[in-house]
């Protein structure tokens, strides 16, 4: 099944069930927090958000999307790509999770022949949220795990999973909830047993179902949020991966061998006299070569033209990147005009504009490759320079500064330094190169972390810093006196403020911590003319300046004298959770192994989370011992301390850093007991770990290839929740009559007669439903032509009313038969049509009359000329939209 043929199926099957089909948005999506459109909701984000009432009920679409924070992982690996189009379904206020799910598993697993895609039912597994990872779901998504149960997904094919893989949200407050997630089992080959939970690639998702119930105030991570109350409006937001799809549906391994994307690796290996498959390293080059082509098409369709900055600077790399690769494959001439032509071709069926385009695209193509080769001419100069001083230093090494700044500065590609490099007998420090693109990539994201804050002008910043660097108080002192020095208000430096306005405040001087190296940010006030203002936030946008949050509840001006005062018990408890997070990297380091170092941490009053370099997860029992070491290390209550040293200097004494971190000359070390655990840290610390009191390990997961996750509670958020865990021990040892050494089998065995009562409540359920069959059947009237079974079924909803139909249908196979139903509930009543062969022959088409008769109950519904079902809002219109169908029947 070709690509745009799954994608016109997509669009179909939804738009038969109401669905408005909206055009894909530009890449260029009208959104200061984006460079490119990079997900399927985004343009649907204002009417998701409630910000702007939505056009539709329903709306389905494929939009193109752009992704280019993993640029440098492209064609390593197999599933990393720039460019990609997403699938989705979306309801605004209209159908909800069951209707969601149930259409999903109809469209993955129905025939091809009826516009299905065809997936086996029995290599389909399902994520939900799970229970216990949110108050909110003590028991998990119990209904997303029901409707899938209903649908015909094995319980075993079910898995509950964390907030971090089962909960959605923007990153910032607004809509959240719980999702769902489809995916395709690929086989033993692949990798091993036990679902997406054991292995996502050999089990790969390919639908995401989101189901939007809750208004988040606060969001503070992927798994750490506030919900406000539920939402005024529920919606629905779908998105599946249409090139994943592709490629299981195509019998090949990954993206790469799609039929949108796979004719330019073959031209390309033409071209260069390479064959895919054969060297790693080719391999890897034809791939880049394949997704930048397709990227920089489609980037160029939507008008970026190549630059220095921005999405023009972002075009300008991926051309540059196949053509490089290209050039290492040993093609030195032009290869643009051979390989974009191609692209066009594979894209024109999805999109149209391509073709009206080209012109300006193959132009601007045409020009950035020119000017491309006139600067790999240039670049070749400036590194015989750098390999003629390198040599005459007497080293063989080339700094990694200087493969740094051809790369940077003048555009020249690592990977023809070191080629070139080598030709001339020396070696490239790959280690210094590395870390300084990893300085460059965490100045992106953070970057991008800002366009998601406060869109302030950074030159509001900028004027506020060049008056000097915030002096931070905090390590001795969490009262200080100082004095107002800027104020941003709606993005603007300002000399003053009024009561009511929510402003930045730098200060001459603070003791409050700015969020930072994982630890969450100081609370607290800023006594300012008579006032108390709340601290909210307190960052640091811009090296050496620090801002706090406030609300201002009276003016407020440039030069006033204010007082700042830290929480002092919430600082202790953040001193507890930094410290604690110390605790465990060393642990972790201890008894996984030296490789385990930090990738990543965030940690709060009373919490903490890291993330650390891991190939596989950690087992019960080494977690267990992880927490045993981490409180023998409070217990034995080290002194922790701190210095001041150089950089080199805390290197070569061991201190471990952040990769990627850039850190100052002089910097700042944190040691627990000795060399123990050594790390270079600005945050602030307990004086030594007996004060964490205690830490609760509580999970451990995978947030990445490569990468693992723990997160864990301490001090009295320890203690609390194993208090409560154990009264919850007590109560259910109590309630149970048995011993907590049985509580664990007696469980199970109520979960097992459970599942086995609900097993025989369905099948009795089922009998009971189809005993109605014949009684219905003998309602059979004449209209028109036809014999119409029309009947009124209150409560069978879902799966149950489209049974009961086929049921019916089948007892009236050889009559010219239309059979309709209207169930569900009196808030929300359900319609289905169905149609016998000859009624069909006869000119009875389902989809139709499913339209005239939901339209009398306010709703909408779609489907095929056999069977077609809605939903609608208005129960007091059953028999009027019955009698309608009646009506429209005999009229044929």
């Amino acid at each position: 099944m070709r690509t745009a043929e799954i994608g016109q199926r997509f669009l179909t099957f939804f738009e038969e069930r109401g669905h408005d089909v909206i055009p894909s948005a530009s890449l260029l999506y009208n959104d200061p927090t984006l460079l490119f459109v990079n997900a399927g909701m985004v343009p649907f984000k204002n009417y998701l958000m409630g910000v702007e009432p939505a056009p539709w009920q329903r709306a389905t679409s494929i939009q193109k999307c752009v992704r280019t924070l993993d640029i440098d992982e492209v064609g390593r690996t197999t599933r990393h790509g720039t460019f990609f189009q997403m699938l989705g379904n979306f309801s605004f206020d209209d159908y909800f999770k069951t209707d969601a799910i149930e259409w999903a598993w109809e469209l993955v697993t129905g025939p091809t022949s009826e516009g299905g895609l065809g997936f086996d039912p029995a290599k389909i597994w399902v994520t939900v949220l799970g229970p216990g990872f949110h108050p909110d779901y003590p028991d998990g998504d119990v209904e997303a795990r029901q409707t899938w149960l209903k649908v015909g997904v094995p319980a075993e094919h079910i898995q509950g999973r964390s907030l971090a893989d089962n909960y959605w949200h923007m990153g910032v407050p607004g809509p959240g909830g719980p999702c769902s997630e489809i995916y395709v089992d690929r086989g033993p080959q692949f990798g091993p047993d036990g679902g997406p939970e054991a292995d996502e690639d050999r089990y790969l998702e390919i639908w995401n179902l989101v189901f939007e119930t809750e208004d988040l105030s606060t969001v503070r991570s992927k798994t750490d949020f506030d919900i406000t109350g539920p939402l005024a409006r529920r919606n629905i937001d779908t998105g599946a991966g249409l090139e994943r799809i592709a490629y299981l549906q195509q019998g090949v391994n990954n993206m790469y061998e799609t039929d949108q994307v796979f004719p330019v690796i073959e031209r390309a290996a033409q071209l260069s006299g390479k064959r895919y498959g054969l060297n790693p390293d080719d391999d890897i080059r034809l791939r880049i070569v394949a997704d930048h082509v397709r990227s920089s098409l489609m980037l160029m369709t939507d008008g970026v033209t190549p630059g220095n900055e921005a999405r023009g600077y972002v075009l300008r790399r991926l051309l540059r990147r196949a053509v490089r690769s290209m050039r290492l494959l040993g093609v030195d001439a032009p290869v643009l005009p051979e390989l974009l032509p191609i692209s066009r071709d594979l894209m024109k069926d999805s999109f149209p504009e391509v073709l009206t385009q080209w012109d300006r695209v193959i132009d601007a193509a045409t020009a950035e490759e020119q000017t491309f080769r006139r600067t790999l001419s240039a670049g070749t100069t400036l590194l015989d320079t750098a390999v003629a001083q390198t040599k005459e230093s007497g080293s063989t090494v080339l700094p990694g500064e200087k493969a740094f700044q051809l790369h940077d500065t003048y555009g020249f590609p690592i990977d023809l330094t070191l080629e070139m490099a080598a030709e001339q007998g020396l070696t490239v420090d790959r280690d210094a190169f590395t870390r300084l693109m990893a300085e460059q990539r965490s100045r992106a994201k953070a970057d991008a972390k800002a366009r998601k804050g406060m869109l302030t002008d950074p030159e509001a910043y900028a004027t506020i810093r060049a008056q000097g660097e915030t002096p931070f108080l905090g390590y001795d002192e969490l009262t200080v006196p100082t004095t107002v020095v800027g104020i941003i208000a709606d993005g603007r430096s300002v000399l003053h403020a009024t009561a009511g306005s929510m402003v930045e405040i730098a200060l001459a001087q603070t003791p409050f911590y700015a969020e930072m190296g994982g630890q969450d940010s100081d609370t607290g006030i800023i006594r300012a003319n008579g006032f108390d203002l709340e601290v909210l936030d307190v960052q640091a946008p811009v090296p050496g300046l620090i801002v706090h949050k406030v609300q201002l509840d009276g003016d407020l001006a440039v030069g006033d004298e204010v007082s700042a005062q830290v929480d002092p018990a919430a600082r202790f408890e953040a001193c507890k959770a930094h410290t604690a997070t110390h605790v465990l990297h060393a642990a972790l380091r201890e008894l996984v192994g030296p490789s385990a170092t930090q990738a990543g941490s965030y940690n709060k009053p009373g919490y903490l989370r890291f993330d650390f370099n891991a190939t596989k997860g950690l087992s019960g029992q080494l977690r267990s011992e992880i927490e045993q070491r981490c409180n023998e290390a409070i217990h034995d209550d080290f002194e922790v301390t701190d210095s001041r040293m150089p950089l080199e200097e805390a290197r070569a004494m061991g201190a471990m850093a952040m990769f990627g971190e850039k850190y100052p000359p002089i910097v700042r070390v944190v040691e627990l007991n000795g060399a123990w655990s050594r790390e270079l840290c600005g945050g602030t610390h307990v004086p030594s770990t007996g004060r964490i009191g205690m830490l609760d390990l509580l999970t451990e997961q995978s947030v990445g290839s490569g990468t693992r996750r723990v997160e864990a509670l301490v001090s009295t958020d320890a203690f609390s929740h194993l208090a409560a865990e154990r009264a919850l021990v007590n109560e259910l040892t109590t309630m149970l009559k048995v011993q907590p050494d049985q509580l664990a089998e007696r469980v199970g065995k109520l979960a097992a007669d459970l599942k086995d009562a609900e097993r025989r409540l369905a099948q009795a359920r089922t009998k009971e439903l189809f005993a109605q069959v014949d009684q219905i059947v003998e309602t059979m009237a004449p209209a028109g032509k036809f014999d119409l079974v029309s009947a009124k079924v209150p409560g069978v909803t879902g799966g149950d009313l489209r049974s009961l139909a086929t049921q019916i249908r089948s007892k009236v196979a050889e009559r010219p038969a239309v059979v309709v139903l209207i169930g569900g509930t009196d808030d929300k009543p359900a319609m289905i049509v169905a149609t016998t062969e000859s009624a069909r022959a006869a000119g009875a088409k389902a989809g139709a009359l499913i339209k005239v008769g939901i339209s009398r109950l306010d709703g909408r519904g779609g489907g095929k000329d056999d069977m077609a079902q809605g939903a609608g809002s208005n129960a007091s219109g059953v028999d009027d939209a019955l009698s309608t169908v009646a009506s429209e029947l005999s009229a044929l």
